[in-house]
């Protein structure tokens, strides 16, 4: 019997690209969402690929039998107020398999043993897997008034908040 194993495993395992590649395959259902996202899924590669102390704390692969079929990657830079998730992918041969799932509890795991009291998350209509899944998770919808200013920043449609319990 072969063993299928699931690992979260350090950016800087991989190479320059695998980021970008990952996102352009799991998003690949719609190319507006590539067209509209590329240049900032290049640079948040290139970001952790020059900044591997950061790319290794702040982000991880998900690997399947050592094939990369994910990613997460969040902001610390307002811990231990909140963090927040950037980009969160898994690609299409593994979605709806609860990949992506253990891949969120295996963030909010390390964003929580970092000190968060909260963590946000911003999707987009379209995306009603995310919905569900950042619900089922225990995340609130905001009300978007309250998020001018991070809402301009971001290209997105819905706005989720996890408070953590200490």
């Amino acid at each position: 019997m072969v063993k299928m194993e699931l690992k979260f495993e350090r950016l800087s395992k991989f190479n320059r690209g695998i980021l970008y590649k990952l996102l352009s395959d799991a998003y690949s259902f719609d190319s507006k969402i590539e067209e509209t996202y590329k240049e900032k899924w290049l640079a948040d590669d290139n970001f952790f690929f020059d900044n591997l102390n950061i790319g290794d704390k702040y982000c991880f692969i998900t690997t399947f039998n050592n094939e990369p079929i994910g990613f997460f990657a969040w902001d610390p830079r307002n811990l231990p107020n909140y963090a927040i998730i950037g980009d969160n992918c898994i690609i299409p041969m593994y979605k709806g398999k609860g990949y992506g799932k253990l891949q969120l509890q295996e963030a909010l795991n390390r964003i929580i043993r970092n000190g968060a009291k909260r963590i946000y998350v911003s999707t987009n209509n379209e995306l009603i897997p995310a919905q569900k899944m950042y619900e089922g998770a225990g995340f609130k919808q905001l009300d978007n008034s309250m998020l001018e200013r991070w809402q301009s920043a971001q290209n997105a449609d819905i706005y989720y908040v996890l408070n953590i319990n200490m």
